[in-house]
């Protein structure tokens, strides 16, 4: 594995709070690393044939944990690739154990303040829906990063371009290999 560019064993995983950018760094990893990308939550209304937020509103967040459960487990077989999990994800036990045990999981952790502000720009998120994102993310932060701190990396996602971000794995992962 090389500094430049560094070619993990395992598929790796994103995990953190909404609005911390895994799908756009995800897309940009893989492109950096030569692997494939996939987005569970596209993943999962692709096979549920919803939105995210129908599967909510329709089947409530248990029966959508547990789509998310089955399709992470269906990516994480496959072959080696980028996958940008859904913010709760990881806060699911048994789909924690699974992505630690067969990936690497790569936290990326960002203020709550930078998140409120990039979830603002837009409303398809469930959870969201008639909360102020800031003290909702708050508190989110409060109760998920002790949970996601168990990732394997923690990668920050600051204010800037989504490019830095990737710039900070990349190297977390040449370090990580040494």
């Amino acid at each position: 594995m090389s500094d430049a560019h560094p070619e993990p064993e395992r598929s790796i995983v994103l995990v953190g709070l909404m609005g911390v950018g895994k799908s756009t760094v995800g897309r940009r990893l893989a492109k950096r690393l030569g692997l494939p990308f996939v987005d569970s939550d596209e993943e999962i209304e692709r096979a549920a044939d919803h939105e995210i937020g129908e599967i909510f509103d329709r089947f409530g967040e248990a029966s959508f944990r547990d789509g998310e459960r089955r399709v992470l487990r269906r990516l994480i077989a496959g072959e080696r690739k980028v996958i940008a999990t859904g913010g709760g994800a990881f806060m699911d036990g048994e789909t924690r154990a699974l992505i630690l045990d067969r990936c690497l999981a790569i936290w990326l952790d960002a203020d709550v303040e930078t998140l409120a502000r990039r979830v603002s720009r837009r409303n398809h998120r469930p959870l969201l829906v008639g909360k102020d994102p800031l003290p909702f993310l708050r508190d989110l932060a409060e109760i998920r990063d002790p949970v996601y701190a168990e990732a394997h990396l923690r990668v920050a996602s600051g204010p800037g371009p989504h490019e830095q971000t990737v710039e900070r794995i990349v190297q977390a992962l040449a370090e990580r290999a040494r």
